[in-house]
Protein backbone atom coordinates (compact mmCIF):
# COMPACT_ATOMS: atom_id res chain seq x y z
CA UNK A 1 0.00 0.00 0.00
CA UNK A 2 2.30 2.29 1.16
CA UNK A 3 4.38 1.86 -2.04
CA UNK A 4 1.51 1.91 -3.81
CA UNK A 5 0.99 5.51 -2.68
CA UNK A 6 4.33 6.49 -3.58
CA UNK A 7 4.12 5.54 -7.20
CA UNK A 8 0.67 7.36 -7.20
CA UNK A 9 2.10 10.24 -5.56
CA UNK A 10 5.09 10.58 -8.04
CA UNK A 11 2.62 10.53 -10.94
CA UNK A 12 0.48 13.16 -9.96
CA UNK A 13 2.81 15.51 -8.02
CA UNK A 14 3.40 17.68 -10.91
CA UNK A 15 0.02 17.81 -12.04
CA UNK A 16 -0.98 19.10 -8.22
CA UNK A 17 1.70 21.27 -7.17
CA UNK A 18 4.23 21.34 -10.34
CA UNK A 19 7.16 19.42 -8.91
CA UNK A 20 9.15 17.82 -11.00
CA UNK A 21 9.50 13.84 -9.92
CA UNK A 22 13.62 14.37 -9.36
CA UNK A 23 12.49 16.60 -6.45
CA UNK A 24 9.53 14.40 -5.41
CA UNK A 25 11.82 12.14 -2.75
CA UNK A 26 12.87 15.04 -1.37
CA UNK A 27 10.61 17.34 -0.25
CA UNK A 28 10.25 17.72 3.56
CA UNK A 29 6.99 15.78 5.41
CA UNK A 30 4.83 18.18 8.09
CA UNK A 31 4.04 15.96 10.81
CA UNK A 32 0.00 16.85 9.95
CA UNK A 33 0.32 15.04 6.85
CA UNK A 34 2.42 12.02 8.45
CA UNK A 35 -0.30 11.39 10.84
CA UNK A 36 -3.27 11.71 8.44
CA UNK A 37 -1.13 9.37 6.02
CA UNK A 38 -0.70 6.80 8.89
CA UNK A 39 -4.29 7.20 9.90
CA UNK A 40 -5.20 6.09 6.45
CA UNK A 41 -2.62 3.00 6.82
CA UNK A 42 -4.74 2.34 10.34
CA UNK A 43 -7.99 2.23 7.90
CA UNK A 44 -6.47 0.44 5.08
CA UNK A 45 -5.25 -2.51 7.84
CA UNK A 46 -9.06 -2.50 8.86
CA UNK A 47 -10.70 -3.11 5.22
CA UNK A 48 -8.10 -5.71 4.44
CA UNK A 49 -8.49 -7.39 7.88
CA UNK A 50 -12.19 -7.63 7.51
CA UNK A 51 -12.42 -9.02 4.34
CA UNK A 52 -10.03 -11.83 5.19
CA UNK A 53 -7.04 -10.57 3.05
CA UNK A 54 -4.45 -12.03 5.67
CA UNK A 55 -5.81 -15.50 5.53
CA UNK A 56 -4.20 -18.18 3.59
CA UNK A 57 -7.14 -20.33 2.05
CA UNK A 58 -5.33 -23.65 0.82
CA UNK A 59 -8.69 -24.64 -0.73
CA UNK A 60 -9.57 -21.89 -2.73
CA UNK A 61 -9.35 -21.49 -6.43
CA UNK A 62 -6.88 -18.92 -7.99
CA UNK A 63 -9.47 -17.35 -9.90
CA UNK A 64 -11.79 -16.65 -6.60
CA UNK A 65 -8.32 -15.41 -5.00
CA UNK A 66 -8.16 -13.26 -7.61
CA UNK A 67 -11.38 -11.92 -7.98
CA UNK A 68 -11.27 -11.63 -4.25
CA UNK A 69 -8.29 -9.61 -4.13
CA UNK A 70 -9.25 -7.15 -6.67
CA UNK A 71 -12.57 -6.74 -4.58
CA UNK A 72 -10.21 -5.81 -1.50
CA UNK A 73 -8.16 -3.36 -3.06
CA UNK A 74 -11.00 -2.03 -5.10
CA UNK A 75 -12.94 -1.28 -1.49
CA UNK A 76 -9.44 -0.02 0.09
CA UNK A 77 -9.47 2.47 -3.16
CA UNK A 78 -13.36 3.55 -2.30
CA UNK A 79 -12.18 4.37 1.40
CA UNK A 80 -9.17 6.39 0.55
CA UNK A 81 -10.81 8.14 -1.51
CA UNK A 82 -13.69 8.93 0.92
CA UNK A 83 -10.81 9.82 3.32
CA UNK A 84 -9.52 12.27 1.09
CA UNK A 85 -12.65 14.40 0.16
CA UNK A 86 -13.24 14.15 4.44
CA UNK A 87 -9.50 15.63 5.00
CA UNK A 88 -9.43 17.66 1.96
CA UNK A 89 -5.87 15.98 0.28
CA UNK A 90 -5.74 17.40 -2.98
CA UNK A 91 -3.27 15.02 -4.03
CA UNK A 92 -5.97 12.48 -4.25
CA UNK A 93 -7.21 13.04 -7.73
CA UNK A 94 -8.41 10.61 -10.65
CA UNK A 95 -5.54 9.88 -11.42
CA UNK A 96 -3.97 9.09 -8.48
CA UNK A 97 -6.62 6.63 -7.49
CA UNK A 98 -6.45 4.87 -10.76
CA UNK A 99 -2.58 4.54 -10.04
CA UNK A 100 -2.64 3.64 -6.40
CA UNK A 101 -5.90 0.57 -7.08
CA UNK A 102 -3.60 -0.84 -9.78
CA UNK A 103 -0.30 -0.68 -8.43
CA UNK A 104 -2.08 -2.75 -5.20
CA UNK A 105 -4.09 -4.82 -6.93
CA UNK A 106 -1.46 -5.96 -9.12
CA UNK A 107 1.10 -6.17 -6.32
CA UNK A 108 -1.32 -7.70 -4.04
CA UNK A 109 -2.01 -10.53 -7.10
CA UNK A 110 1.31 -11.17 -7.53
CA UNK A 111 3.11 -11.54 -3.99
CA UNK A 112 0.24 -13.92 -2.41
CA UNK A 113 0.58 -16.16 -5.65
CA UNK A 114 4.31 -15.79 -5.33
CA UNK A 115 3.72 -16.97 -1.17
CA UNK A 116 1.02 -19.63 -2.06
CA UNK A 117 3.78 -21.13 -4.51
CA UNK A 118 6.25 -21.61 -2.00
CA UNK A 119 3.85 -22.86 0.39
CA UNK A 120 2.48 -25.36 -1.74
CA UNK A 121 6.10 -26.34 -3.42
CA UNK A 122 6.48 -27.21 0.54
CA UNK A 123 2.94 -29.12 1.00
CA UNK A 124 4.25 -31.03 -2.53
CA UNK A 125 7.39 -32.12 -0.77
CA UNK A 126 5.43 -33.78 2.15
CA UNK A 127 6.32 -30.44 4.63
CA UNK A 128 3.78 -29.01 7.45
CA UNK A 129 0.83 -31.47 5.83
CA UNK A 130 -2.54 -31.62 7.39
CA UNK A 131 -3.85 -34.79 8.80
CA UNK A 132 -7.39 -35.47 7.59
CA UNK A 133 -9.93 -37.88 8.53
CA UNK A 134 -13.15 -38.05 6.32
CA UNK A 135 -16.80 -38.78 8.20
CA UNK A 136 -19.02 -41.14 5.47
CA UNK A 137 -18.06 -43.75 3.55
CA UNK A 138 -20.16 -42.99 0.49
CA UNK A 139 -18.79 -43.15 -2.83
CA UNK A 140 -18.64 -39.25 -3.27
CA UNK A 141 -16.62 -38.84 0.19
CA UNK A 142 -14.20 -41.90 -1.63
CA UNK A 143 -13.53 -39.97 -4.90
CA UNK A 144 -13.22 -36.46 -2.81
CA UNK A 145 -10.34 -38.18 -0.75
CA UNK A 146 -8.65 -39.81 -4.14
CA UNK A 147 -9.10 -35.92 -5.07
CA UNK A 148 -6.90 -34.70 -2.30
CA UNK A 149 -4.15 -37.14 -2.57
CA UNK A 150 -4.01 -36.34 -6.50
CA UNK A 151 -3.57 -32.98 -5.64
CA UNK A 152 -0.44 -32.85 -2.76
CA UNK A 153 -0.10 -29.25 -3.88
CA UNK A 154 -3.18 -28.59 -1.44
CA UNK A 155 -1.18 -30.21 1.63
CA UNK A 156 -3.70 -32.63 2.55
CA UNK A 157 -2.74 -36.29 4.29
CA UNK A 158 -5.92 -38.90 4.10
CA UNK A 159 -5.78 -40.89 7.10
CA UNK A 160 -8.72 -42.82 7.15
CA UNK A 161 -12.71 -43.05 7.08
CA UNK A 162 -14.99 -42.84 9.87
CA UNK A 163 -18.56 -44.44 9.59
CA UNK A 164 -20.86 -46.64 11.23
CA UNK A 165 -21.64 -50.46 9.34
CA UNK A 166 -23.91 -49.88 6.53
CA UNK A 167 -24.66 -51.79 3.02
CA UNK A 168 -22.25 -49.55 1.39
CA UNK A 169 -19.42 -50.60 3.24
CA UNK A 170 -18.49 -54.03 0.87
CA UNK A 171 -17.76 -51.23 -1.93
CA UNK A 172 -16.14 -48.72 0.60
CA UNK A 173 -13.82 -51.75 0.97
CA UNK A 174 -12.53 -51.87 -2.58
CA UNK A 175 -10.97 -48.44 -1.91
CA UNK A 176 -8.45 -49.75 -0.01
CA UNK A 177 -8.60 -47.11 2.48
CA UNK A 178 -8.66 -48.05 5.85
CA UNK A 179 -11.74 -47.79 8.26
CA UNK A 180 -10.76 -46.51 11.27
CA UNK A 181 -13.49 -45.92 14.16
CA UNK A 182 -17.46 -46.22 13.97
CA UNK A 183 -19.15 -42.73 15.30
CA UNK A 184 -18.79 -44.54 18.85
CA UNK A 185 -15.16 -45.32 19.10
CA UNK A 186 -14.27 -42.01 17.09
CA UNK A 187 -13.74 -39.77 20.40
CA UNK A 188 -10.97 -42.55 21.69
CA UNK A 189 -9.58 -42.26 18.47
CA UNK A 190 -9.25 -38.59 18.28
CA UNK A 191 -7.56 -38.39 21.36
CA UNK A 192 -4.96 -41.01 20.79
CA UNK A 193 -4.19 -39.58 17.65
CA UNK A 194 -3.12 -36.31 15.26
CA UNK A 195 -5.47 -35.13 13.83
CA UNK A 196 -5.69 -31.95 12.32
CA UNK A 197 -8.89 -31.80 10.29
CA UNK A 198 -12.31 -33.86 9.94
CA UNK A 199 -13.99 -33.43 6.82
CA UNK A 200 -17.93 -34.80 6.88
CA UNK A 201 -19.85 -36.09 4.54
CA UNK A 202 -22.99 -37.69 5.67
CA UNK A 203 -26.82 -37.19 4.72
CA UNK A 204 -28.10 -34.64 7.29
CA UNK A 205 -31.58 -35.36 7.13
CA UNK A 206 -30.92 -38.81 8.21
CA UNK A 207 -27.25 -38.50 10.50
CA UNK A 208 -28.12 -34.90 12.34
CA UNK A 209 -27.90 -36.17 15.91
CA UNK A 210 -24.11 -38.05 14.79
CA UNK A 211 -23.48 -34.93 12.88
CA UNK A 212 -23.93 -32.85 15.48
CA UNK A 213 -22.22 -34.62 18.56
CA UNK A 214 -19.09 -34.81 15.41
CA UNK A 215 -18.76 -31.08 15.42
CA UNK A 216 -19.25 -30.35 18.74
CA UNK A 217 -16.44 -32.84 19.75
CA UNK A 218 -13.44 -31.67 17.05
CA UNK A 219 -14.70 -27.80 18.22
CA UNK A 220 -14.10 -28.51 21.68
CA UNK A 221 -10.19 -30.06 20.46
CA UNK A 222 -9.71 -26.98 18.33
CA UNK A 223 -9.64 -29.12 15.29
CA UNK A 224 -10.78 -28.27 11.87
CA UNK A 225 -14.42 -29.09 10.77
CA UNK A 226 -15.26 -29.37 7.42
CA UNK A 227 -18.59 -30.44 5.30
CA UNK A 228 -18.51 -31.74 2.14
CA UNK A 229 -21.84 -29.67 1.00
CA UNK A 230 -23.59 -26.90 1.06
CA UNK A 231 -25.30 -27.44 3.99
CA UNK A 232 -26.10 -24.63 6.74
CA UNK A 233 -23.87 -24.44 9.29
CA UNK A 234 -26.36 -22.92 11.37
CA UNK A 235 -27.74 -26.68 11.86
CA UNK A 236 -25.41 -26.58 14.34
CA UNK A 237 -24.77 -24.86 17.85
CA UNK A 238 -21.29 -23.85 17.07
CA UNK A 239 -20.79 -20.99 19.82
CA UNK A 240 -16.96 -21.78 20.15
CA UNK A 241 -16.11 -21.70 16.01
CA UNK A 242 -16.77 -19.87 12.58
CA UNK A 243 -17.84 -21.09 9.70
CA UNK A 244 -16.37 -20.11 6.19
CA UNK A 245 -17.53 -21.82 2.83
CA UNK A 246 -14.67 -22.89 0.40
CA UNK A 247 -13.98 -24.36 -2.68
CA UNK A 248 -11.82 -27.57 -3.70
CA UNK A 249 -12.10 -28.35 -7.35
CA UNK A 250 -16.26 -28.72 -8.36
CA UNK A 251 -16.78 -28.86 -4.72
CA UNK A 252 -18.06 -26.61 -2.23
CA UNK A 253 -17.47 -27.70 1.79
CA UNK A 254 -18.08 -25.50 4.75
CA UNK A 255 -15.09 -25.32 7.10
CA UNK A 256 -15.40 -24.80 10.64
CA UNK A 257 -12.50 -23.25 12.55
CA UNK A 258 -12.18 -22.13 16.39
CA UNK A 259 -9.71 -19.94 18.03
CA UNK A 260 -8.97 -16.01 17.10
CA UNK A 261 -5.32 -16.85 15.70
CA UNK A 262 -4.28 -16.42 12.13
CA UNK A 263 -3.62 -14.37 9.16
CA UNK A 264 -0.44 -11.81 8.83
CA UNK A 265 -1.02 -11.63 13.08
CA UNK A 266 0.07 -15.10 13.43
CA UNK A 267 3.13 -14.67 11.36
CA UNK A 268 4.15 -11.32 13.52
CA UNK A 269 3.50 -12.80 16.01
CA UNK A 270 6.17 -15.55 14.97
CA UNK A 271 8.42 -12.70 13.46
CA UNK A 272 8.48 -11.56 17.27
CA UNK A 273 9.11 -14.62 19.12
CA UNK A 274 11.92 -15.20 16.92
CA UNK A 275 13.58 -11.60 17.29
CA UNK A 276 12.88 -11.45 20.80
CA UNK A 277 13.83 -15.39 21.76
CA UNK A 278 16.91 -14.87 19.55
CA UNK A 279 17.94 -11.24 21.59
CA UNK A 280 17.21 -12.95 24.82
CA UNK A 281 19.62 -15.78 24.34
CA UNK A 282 22.50 -13.57 23.48
CA UNK A 283 21.86 -11.04 26.22
CA UNK A 284 21.75 -14.23 28.56
CA UNK A 285 24.37 -16.22 27.93
CA UNK A 286 26.26 -15.26 30.28
CA UNK A 287 23.59 -15.87 32.93
CA UNK A 288 23.24 -19.53 31.19
CA UNK A 289 26.95 -20.18 31.35
CA UNK A 290 26.68 -19.51 35.62
CA UNK A 291 23.10 -21.00 36.31
CA UNK A 292 24.93 -24.43 34.42
CA UNK A 293 28.15 -24.16 36.49
CA UNK A 294 26.31 -23.87 39.53
CA UNK A 295 24.01 -26.90 38.89
CA UNK A 296 26.93 -28.70 38.19
CA UNK A 297 28.49 -27.41 41.43
CA UNK A 298 25.66 -28.26 43.49
CA UNK A 299 24.41 -31.26 42.24
CA UNK A 300 27.26 -32.95 40.26
CA UNK A 301 25.14 -36.18 39.87
CA UNK A 302 23.01 -34.89 36.50
CA UNK A 303 22.46 -32.96 33.48
CA UNK A 304 22.67 -29.33 33.58
CA UNK A 305 19.38 -29.78 31.72
CA UNK A 306 15.90 -31.13 32.14
CA UNK A 307 14.49 -32.42 28.72
CA UNK A 308 11.24 -33.52 28.37
CA UNK A 309 8.79 -34.87 26.53
CA UNK A 310 5.53 -32.87 26.16
CA UNK A 311 2.59 -31.73 24.33
CA UNK A 312 2.75 -29.06 21.80
CA UNK A 313 0.75 -27.55 19.04
CA UNK A 314 -2.01 -30.58 17.91
CA UNK A 315 -0.85 -32.72 20.43
CA UNK A 316 2.65 -33.38 18.55
CA UNK A 317 4.97 -34.49 20.96
CA UNK A 318 7.83 -31.59 21.26
CA UNK A 319 11.03 -31.45 23.63
CA UNK A 320 10.86 -29.04 26.03
CA UNK A 321 14.04 -27.70 27.86
CA UNK A 322 14.68 -26.25 31.05
CA UNK A 323 17.69 -26.13 33.71
CA UNK A 324 17.45 -28.85 35.82
CA UNK A 325 15.88 -28.13 39.43
CA UNK A 326 15.84 -31.64 40.66
CA UNK A 327 18.36 -34.44 42.07
CA UNK A 328 18.99 -36.94 39.37
CA UNK A 329 16.39 -39.50 38.86
CA UNK A 330 13.53 -37.34 40.22
CA UNK A 331 11.40 -38.92 37.77
CA UNK A 332 11.76 -42.83 38.59
CA UNK A 333 10.13 -41.52 42.28
CA UNK A 334 7.27 -39.45 41.11
CA UNK A 335 4.67 -42.39 41.44
CA UNK A 336 5.98 -42.25 45.24
CA UNK A 337 5.03 -39.47 45.59
CA UNK A 338 1.37 -39.52 43.53
CA UNK A 339 -0.20 -39.48 47.21
CA UNK A 340 0.92 -36.40 48.52
CA UNK A 341 -0.14 -34.39 45.49
CA UNK A 342 -1.72 -30.73 45.86
CA UNK A 343 -3.00 -29.63 42.76
CA UNK A 344 -6.45 -29.95 41.43
CA UNK A 345 -7.20 -32.33 38.04
CA UNK A 346 -4.17 -34.17 36.51
CA UNK A 347 -1.58 -32.10 36.97
CA UNK A 348 1.05 -33.00 39.86
CA UNK A 349 2.54 -30.26 42.30
CA UNK A 350 2.82 -30.00 45.82
CA UNK A 351 4.67 -27.04 48.26
CA UNK A 352 7.80 -28.35 49.35
CA UNK A 353 8.99 -31.43 46.38
CA UNK A 354 11.57 -33.23 48.44
CA UNK A 355 13.06 -34.09 45.00
CA UNK A 356 13.74 -30.09 44.41
CA UNK A 357 17.68 -29.08 45.30
CA UNK A 358 18.37 -25.66 46.97
CA UNK A 359 19.56 -24.00 43.94
CA UNK A 360 16.09 -25.43 42.11
CA UNK A 361 14.51 -23.99 44.63
CA UNK A 362 15.51 -20.36 43.59
CA UNK A 363 15.67 -21.02 39.77
CA UNK A 364 12.06 -21.82 40.23
CA UNK A 365 11.58 -18.59 42.13
CA UNK A 366 13.00 -16.64 39.86
CA UNK A 367 12.04 -18.30 36.67
CA UNK A 368 15.38 -19.24 35.08
CA UNK A 369 14.67 -21.98 34.92
CA UNK A 370 12.18 -21.79 32.52
CA UNK A 371 14.65 -19.87 30.40
CA UNK A 372 15.91 -21.93 27.98
CA UNK A 373 13.17 -23.09 26.84
CA UNK A 374 13.82 -19.63 24.90
CA UNK A 375 15.71 -22.28 22.29
CA UNK A 376 11.93 -23.68 22.27
CA UNK A 377 10.49 -20.65 20.65
CA UNK A 378 13.56 -19.88 18.58
CA UNK A 379 12.69 -23.65 16.68
CA UNK A 380 9.07 -22.55 16.28
CA UNK A 381 7.83 -25.41 18.71
CA UNK A 382 6.98 -23.09 21.15
CA UNK A 383 6.27 -19.33 21.34
CA UNK A 384 6.73 -16.47 23.78
CA UNK A 385 3.04 -16.32 25.07
CA UNK A 386 0.76 -19.43 24.69
CA UNK A 387 -0.72 -22.08 27.16
CA UNK A 388 2.17 -24.32 28.90
CA UNK A 389 3.19 -27.70 27.33
CA UNK A 390 1.79 -30.19 29.67
CA UNK A 391 3.89 -33.57 30.28
CA UNK A 392 2.55 -36.68 28.73
CA UNK A 393 1.64 -38.06 31.79
CA UNK A 394 -0.88 -34.74 32.37
CA UNK A 395 -2.17 -35.21 29.07
CA UNK A 396 -3.42 -38.90 29.80
CA UNK A 397 -5.31 -37.56 32.91
CA UNK A 398 -7.37 -35.38 30.82
CA UNK A 399 -10.92 -35.96 31.46
CA UNK A 400 -12.98 -33.14 29.63
CA UNK A 401 -13.13 -33.18 25.64
CA UNK A 402 -13.23 -29.28 25.75
CA UNK A 403 -9.61 -28.99 27.64
CA UNK A 404 -8.27 -30.77 24.47
CA UNK A 405 -8.61 -26.72 22.38
CA UNK A 406 -5.56 -25.62 24.25
CA UNK A 407 -3.78 -28.00 22.08
CA UNK A 408 -4.86 -25.64 18.53
CA UNK A 409 -2.47 -23.31 19.50
CA UNK A 410 1.32 -23.00 20.31
CA UNK A 411 2.00 -23.79 23.96
CA UNK A 412 4.18 -20.83 25.57
CA UNK A 413 6.79 -19.88 27.91
CA UNK A 414 3.98 -17.49 29.99
CA UNK A 415 0.20 -17.05 29.87
CA UNK A 416 -2.78 -15.81 31.74
CA UNK A 417 -2.71 -18.51 34.26
CA UNK A 418 0.98 -17.92 34.87
CA UNK A 419 0.62 -14.03 35.75
CA UNK A 420 -2.77 -15.05 37.71
CA UNK A 421 -0.82 -16.71 40.44
CA UNK A 422 1.80 -19.13 38.02
CA UNK A 423 1.69 -22.37 39.74
CA UNK A 424 -0.51 -21.44 42.75
CA UNK A 425 -2.48 -24.63 43.96
CA UNK A 426 -4.88 -22.42 44.97
CA UNK A 427 -5.82 -22.25 41.19
CA UNK A 428 -8.45 -24.87 40.24
CA UNK A 429 -7.34 -26.83 37.22
CA UNK A 430 -10.66 -26.51 35.65
CA UNK A 431 -9.89 -22.33 36.11
CA UNK A 432 -6.59 -22.85 34.59
CA UNK A 433 -8.05 -24.80 31.49
CA UNK A 434 -10.53 -21.80 30.98
CA UNK A 435 -8.12 -19.15 30.71
CA UNK A 436 -6.05 -20.86 28.30
CA UNK A 437 -9.48 -21.03 26.17
CA UNK A 438 -10.29 -17.30 26.76
CA UNK A 439 -6.34 -16.55 25.86
CA UNK A 440 -7.13 -18.49 22.81
CA UNK A 441 -10.90 -17.07 21.63
CA UNK A 442 -9.57 -13.41 22.38
CA UNK A 443 -6.14 -13.86 21.07
CA UNK A 444 -4.11 -10.54 19.61
CA UNK A 445 -0.85 -9.03 19.35
CA UNK A 446 -1.80 -7.02 21.90
CA UNK A 447 -2.96 -9.38 24.16
CA UNK A 448 0.34 -10.58 23.81
CA UNK A 449 2.45 -7.62 24.77
CA UNK A 450 0.27 -7.42 27.54
CA UNK A 451 0.86 -11.07 29.52
CA UNK A 452 4.38 -10.12 28.85
CA UNK A 453 4.19 -7.39 30.85
CA UNK A 454 2.75 -8.33 33.39
CA UNK A 455 4.46 -11.77 33.75
CA UNK A 456 7.92 -9.52 34.61
CA UNK A 457 6.21 -8.12 37.89
CA UNK A 458 4.39 -11.95 38.29
CA UNK A 459 8.31 -13.64 38.51
CA UNK A 460 9.46 -10.48 40.70
CA UNK A 461 7.04 -10.94 43.22
CA UNK A 462 7.36 -14.70 43.09
CA UNK A 463 4.47 -15.62 43.84
CA UNK A 464 2.78 -19.41 43.48
CA UNK A 465 6.04 -20.64 42.20
CA UNK A 466 6.99 -23.91 43.64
Amino acid sequence: MAFSFLVAASAVMSEVDGVPFNQFLSIRISILNFIIFMGFTFLWYIVQALSGAYYIRRLTKKTKEIINNIEITSLGSLVLLIYSVIFNIKLVTPLFLLVFWLMTTIITIFSRNVIKFIIKKSWARGINLQNVIMVGTNTRAVRFARNLEQSPELGCRVMGFVDQDWQGNREFKKSGYPLLADFKNFPTFLRAHEVDEVIIDLPLNSFYQEASYLVGLCVQQGIIVRFLSDSLYLLFDMKLARAELEEVQDYVILSVYTGAMGGWPILAKRAVDVMASLLLIVLLSPLFLVVAFLIKLTSPGGPVFFVQDRIGLRKRKIRVIKFRTMAPGAEQSLTALERFNEASGPVFKIKNDPRVTCLGRFLRKTSIDELPQLFNVLTGDMSLVGPRPLPLRDYAGFSQDWHRRRFSVKPGITCLWQISGRSSLSLPFEKWMQMDLDYIDHWSLWLDFKILAQTIPAVINGKGAY
